[in-house]
């Protein structure tokens, strides 16, 4: 049954409905008119049957007894985290393949729930795992009732635990195969099926340090991307195919170099992925004659699109940027600001050398601009005298010394303007299979690591790492990798069902989805929901999770113990 609102001219009257079944089609039926709806709102009829109907409504009763502060509130906890992310653990795998790894190890914790409570943990606020066995006691999360913060320092050593010598084929030369690379490569395997012969591994890497020493190997003085070469620090590299989704994560001693990393990465995805067809992007970080030697040699060829450095490499600054030609148009400059940013392409051949020249000219007149506001800036602080450049790394590429002091190079800034609004790749891949439009596109494609690598630096606020071990480090480390996986997934449900929230908003309104225990006058328990706020039910609903009932009966539960 349920109450329906009717117009008659003026009017609008209360009517109570009820719908039955007849001939296998849904029909309804008017019991009876309640009346005018503005005169049973005058004489307050409405408020009094409502107030009858919860004489004899169980829930209306407890919702009353609520709403007027008689109830005795006995926990309240967060549930919106758990539930939605429990589901993704389970559909994207990640929770299967940790029981499978599980499978006959004698540990006397629940170890699964440990690492999902961590990986939750760092998705909705990133910390040590000491600051997630605090955060656990205000949410709900499945079997971690007896998880303590011993149990996340055995199951972080647990992840990082290095394999046994039989399985050590295909480790990298910076580290050994470990426990989360198995399960790295299991994950990918249930999902094996939705990928083409062809993967597009988008490669990058970038540092994170350390307060402490960083372990016993893994903590290394090294070129800092964080500005911190005062301290130790480790190398992650992150592997995505194309759709951004991670395949895999490396960690290797904070002293390795970025053009060291590429190889090692190659041999993996194939000897341990299976994955025999590659085409792999790395920044201009990776290219070194000796890399690009190294993987024109394989026996099996890897195709490559990597970036050029086009100053400090003499045959792309000097041959490859000077040669002549015109341009391609790939995008047409925008109409609006959401258009795609424009971009032209110019493919170069320096002997059996492929390379692609391409230019933006909105980052053109950006680089054109931040040039001439450098060399204003320049003139005024050189009237100053040369102390005042001391520390200025912005201005040294446009000085040259001039007996005792400096003056601007007018060769230096013809030479910069040359750069304007372009990048170089170099690639072996066939024409016929990527044009240079192709290798453009597919190069923007990493692009989208550096914003991964921001939130992975944002999963990783550890610091001061409290791990002095290399197998909690690593393991400390996969459990972000897991976070991401779980990102990625909601991020693409959402998308799928066109319902695009910004990030912090959709953290927030899962946040603030809790149900609260409450005990009744008479002794008796129920749990109450709170609203569905902003994006939440969207979420549930891209998950294909059920919204808890506003209320239910219940054995109250407490909030976890530490």
């Amino acid at each position: 049954m349920f109450i329906r609102k009717k117009q008659v001219r003026d009017a609008t009257y209360l009517q109570l409905v009820e719908s039955y079944r007849e001939g296998g089609c849904v029909r309804q039926r008017i019991i009876g008119t309640l009346g005018r709806l503005d005169q049973l709102q005058k004489a307050g009829t409405i408020e009094g049957l409502m107030h009858s109907l919860a004489r004899v409504s169980e829930h209306l009763g407890v919702l009353g007894e609520h709403r007027q502060g008689t109830t005795e509130p006995v926990s309240t906890l967060r549930v919106g985290p758990g539930l939605i992310f429990h589901r993704l653990w389970e559909e994207t795998g990640i929770g299967p393949t940790l029981r499978a790894a599980l499978a006959g190890r004698a540990f006397e914790f629940p170890v699964e729930p440990a690492v999902f409570l961590t990986v939750l943990h760092r998705v909705f606020a990133p910390g040590s795992d000491r600051a997630a066995e605090q955060w656990k006691r205000d949410y709900w999360i499945p079997n971690v009732e007896g998880v303590d913060l011993h149990h996340l320092y055995r199951t972080m050593a647990w992840l990082g635990e290095v394999l046994p010598d039989s399985e050590q084929a295909g480790r990298t030369p910076f580290s050994p195969r470990c426990v989360k690379d198995r399960l790295e490569e299991a994950l990918f395997s249930r999902r094996r099926h939705l990928f083409t012969d062809l993967v597009l591994a988008l490669f990058d890497t970038t540092s994170l340090h350390f307060e402490g020493a960083g372990g016993q190997e893994l903590g290394r003085r090294g070129h800092s991307k964080n500005k911190r070469s005062d301290l130790n620090q480790i190398v992650l590299g992150l592997v995505l195919d194309s759709e951004r989704n991670p395949i895999c994560s490396e960690i290797w001693p904070g002293n390795t170099t970025d053009v060291k990393t590429l190889l090692p990465v190659v041999h993996r995805l194939r000897e341990r992925f299976g994955i025999r067809r590659i085409c792999i992007v790395a920044d201009r970080g990776m290219i070194a004659k000796d890399t690009v030697e190294a993987l024109d040699a394989l026996e099996e060829p890897v195709t490559y699109i990597l970036g050029a450095r086009m100053r400090s490499q003499k045959e792309v600054r000097d041959e490859v940027l000077g040669r002549g030609g015109r341009y391609q148009e790939i995008v047409s400059p925008r109409r609006k600001a959401k258009d795609r940013a424009p971009l032209e392409v110019k493919e170069v051949w320096v002997e059996s050398r492929r390379y692609i020249v391409c230019r933006n000219e909105e980052e053109a007149r950006k680089d054109a601009h931040d040039r001439e506001a450098i060399l204003e800036k320049l003139q005024s602080t050189l009237a100053q005298g040369d102390k005042a450049l001391v520390g200025n790394k912005g201005f040294r590429r446009f000085l040259t010394s001039k007996g005792a002091g400096f003056t601007i190079d007018e060769e230096r800034v013809r030479a910069d303007a040359r750069l304007d609004g372009k990048f170089v790749l170099r690639t072996n891949a066939d024409p016929a299979e990527f044009d240079a439009g192709d290798v453009a596109y597919i190069f923007k494609e990493l692009w989208q690591v550096e914003s991964i690598f921001r939130s992975v630096k944002s999963l990783l606020q550890t610091r001061p790492v409290h791990h002095q071990q290399d197998a909690n480090i690593r393991g400390h480390v996969f459990c972000s990798f897991l976070a991401l996986v779980l990102i990625r997934e909601l991020q693409r449900r959402m998308i799928s069902r066109n319902r695009l929230f910004e990030w912090a908003d959709l953290i927030r309104d899962l946040n603030e989805l809790t149900e609260t225990d409450v005990r009744t006058v008479d002794g008796k328990c129920f749990t109450l929901r709170s609203e569905l706020k902003g994006c939440c039910g969207s979420v549930f609903q891209a998950v294909g999770v059920a919204v808890p009932p506003t209320i239910r009966a219940s054995t109250p539960k407490t909030a976890v113990s530490s």
